[in-house]
């Protein structure tokens, strides 16, 4: 590939396909969530690369040979890590969603600081490193995603290879006096000093993570105002930004509004005799707050008996690392509450909670959005929360109200128009729906015309842009498409 037209690397602990074995045979699905559906469009047919783990780790399993096919569909190069069961264990089990998760929510009290996940940490972060030496060139740019890989710059100069290196991370970064309890703290803010760019979601985020740097590198100098900032450590200079990820708002407009999602929104509708509608989307995950949100839903009922039988709440929870044994228990909780909830307010021919645990078709989940007069975001702590901007980029009507944990990432844009609530105030929650239940149209339009403009304008590729131009002075356009049979020829 000619010099200016350097490609774009994007590495993640997971390629947007994974290897599920079904039947006896391994299939490859398409990835989901938010990184995958941001990033996908973006690499498609412009020559581009995506290096990560495949969710496999059968060591005789010909991973290559099952993505061939993906890959020339996808329209950009997939190479895998290969990784064993041990380490899938300790790198990614252990110190990335054992530690490193739970502790940048703000929920230190879970956190399991065992050394012998730091090493392994390590060791795969030095693997991904070797397939990134090895498949990309200087020409490149190396773009690193989240919080499993943030070692790859420093293994990368470990080993002499000279990269253009950005890192995103796409989960909130810590103040420092939950940060300074991780044991690794130095070296982990030191690896983060290689990368020449480091993302955040919000300027909270970039504003936490300068604080931690001058805690523990008293010689940096943080300088420069607006969203992009330097930091100069003496022998380098690096620089931090703020860029809230966004979603890609016409393909989930524009497919809400296609009439086949329509009658199917009609339809949820119907099903439930045309009763008010409160939905929640979230991967089931203790940092979403979903205990929390049915015992809001029941302060509700119980707070404004006029609404028995009038609304429903519809909560869909995506399956999530259903091994793990604090998952499994926050299924538990879950499902108990729900059967609370139910046991206490049903009546012939109404249920107030409508429960889903499973992983909805694209289309049916656009459905959902389009139907709900109620998006219910209310996470305890969250990155971004894409959930709040695909629930506006699908209400099409205008019609629709989004309720908004404070806490997550998406607050810093949308707090103007969308209702800001504390998700640890259950009766603070219940107050804020029984309100904007009894909106007039006129106001909810008003709102909801606002926060569509808001996404419709800083979209995914405004995000990607905005990396880029922070990163190397590029925008996506300078990656342009390369037609098929240029692409096949590599």
């Amino acid at each position: 590939m000619e010099s200016e037209l350097r490609r774009l690397v994007v590495v993640s602990n997971r390629l947007p396909a994974a290897l599920k074995k079904e039947g006896g045979e391994w299939t490859v699905k398409a990835g989901a969530g938010g990184l995958v559906t941001a990033l996908a469009p973006v690499l498609r047919n412009r020559g581009g690369v995506w290096i990560g783990w495949s969710g496999a780790s059968d060591p005789d399993l010909d991973v290559d040979g099952l993505l061939a096919d993906f890959s020339a569909e996808a329209g950009y190069d997939l190479y895998t890590v290969g990784l064993t069961p041990e380490e899938v264990d300790g790198y990614y089990y252990g110190f990335s969603n054992e530690i490193i998760w739970p502790l940048f929510h703000d929920l230190q009290t879970r956190c399991r600081f065992h050394p012998q996940f730091w090493r392994m940490y390590l060791d795969v972060n030095f693997k991904f490193a070797e397939v990134v030496a090895r498949k990309t060139t200087s020409d490149d740019y190396v773009w690193i995603h989240d919080y499993h890989l943030m070692h790859q710059a420093f293994f990368l100069k470990s080993m002499g290879v000279k990269r253009k290196t950005g890192f995103f991370l796409h989960i909130p970064f810590p103040p420092p006096d939950i940060f300074m309890k991780l044991p690794w703290r130095w070296k982990l803010i030191q690896a983060l000093t290689e990368f020449d760019l480091v993302g955040f979601q919000t300027l909270q985020d970039r504003r936490n993570f300068a604080e931690c740097l001058r805690r523990l590198m008293p010689e940096a100098r943080v300088s420069g105002r607006g969203g992009v900032v330097s930091v100069d450590m003496g022998s380098r200079k690096f620089r931090l930004g703020a860029f809230p990820i966004s979603i890609d708002f016409n393909q989930f407009n524009d497919l809400a509004e296609q009439p086949d999602v329509a009658r199917e929104a009609f339809k949820i509708k119907e099903a439930l005799r045309h009763r008010k509608i409160i939905l929640g989307v979230d991967r089931l995950d203790y940092t979403k707050g979903i205990p929390e949100r049915i015992r809001s839903i029941q302060t509700l009922l119980r707070r404004y008996p006029d609404l028995k039988g009038r609304v429903n709440f519809v909560q869909i929870a995506v399956p999530s690392r259903e091994e793990v044994g604090d998952y499994k228990e926050l299924r538990t909780e879950i499902e108990q509450l729900v059967g609370r909830v139910n046991g206490e307010f049903s009546f012939p021919g109404w249920v107030p909670v409508h429960y889903h645990y499973r992983s909805l078709p694209h289309r049916e989940l656009v459905a959902y959005y389009a139907a709900a007069d109620v998006g219910l975001v209310t996470p305890l702590r969250d990155g971004m929360n894409l959930v709040a901007k695909e629930y506006c980029a699908c209400s099409t009507d205008g019609d629709g109200v989004l309720i908004l944990s404070e806490f997550a990432g998406a607050a810093a844009q949308l707090q103007k128009d969308a209702y800001l609530v504390n998700p640890y105030d259950m009766e603070g929650v219940a107050k804020a729906l029984h309100r904007v239940l009894h909106w007039d149209k006129g106001q909810r339009l008003e709102h909801m015309t606002r926060l569509r403009d808001q996404v419709r304008k800083n979209n995914i590729y405004w995000w990607v842009d905005s990396f880029l131009q922070a990163g190397i002075a590029r925008s996506l356009g300078d990656f342009p498409e390369v037609d098929a049979l240029r692409y096949e020829r590599g």
